[in-house]
């Protein structure tokens, strides 16, 4: 049975990482609201984004993650448009993206993460206090959070055919949902 609980269990066996086990949260929060809005499957939606990195931890590189992971959850039985939306998410796996999840899960992976940085240097390190405009300022200063690639934010917004600001202000009303779970909530947390 596909439920958040296993799913955590299995994200757990794999990911000691607190800053990981966070970053697949916020995508889960992300892909929510968004299966919310496409009124989809909110369960299937989200435990996909909270899956999408489990095996990143200790497969990290393009030869083993995300097709060890993919292996994994398939014989643990989840469903086909899960494992394809976790391979689409790794523009090198040659799975192109097709469905609205799929393109959902990609747009919202690397966006989660600059929201989580730039919340981070926030005085107050209160998500409550992050707007679109100062994620894009953040997004303009490369040595701003190094490792988050900017293309793949761009990409995915058009791709998913909705507006940049939009994405990411949507994307942060997301994440404030779970922000003491993210560690977003601020400096009396």
């Amino acid at each position: 049975m596909m439920n958040r609980e296993s799913a955590w269990s299995l994200l757990c066996e794999y990911t000691q990482s607190e800053s990981l086990r966070k970053h697949m949260m916020a995508v889960e929060a992300c892909m929510r609201a968004y299966a919310r809005k496409h009124s989809e499957d909110e369960n299937k939606w989200a435990i996909t984004g909270l899956l999408h990195d489990f095996d990143y931890e200790k497969y990290p590189t393009p030869e083993e993650h995300p097709f060890v992971g993919n292996r994994i959850m398939h014989e643990r039985g989840y469903p086909e448009d899960i494992l394809r939306a976790i391979l689409s998410h790794a523009d090198y796996s040659g799975v192109k993206r097709e469905s609205v999840m799929e393109k959902v899960l990609y747009a919202c992976d690397e966006l989660s993460g600059l929201i989580t940085a730039a919340t981070l240097v926030k005085p107050s390190k209160s998500i409550a206090d992050l707007d679109a405009n100062s994620v894009r300022r953040k997004m303009k200063d490369k040595a701003f959070a190094r490792s988050v690639n900017r293309d793949d934010i761009v990409n995915g917004a058009a791709d998913l055919g909705v507006d940049l600001d939009e994405h990411i202000a949507f994307c942060i009303e997301a994440m404030k949902t779970i922000a003491a779970e993210l560690g977003l909530s601020g400096n009396s947390q």
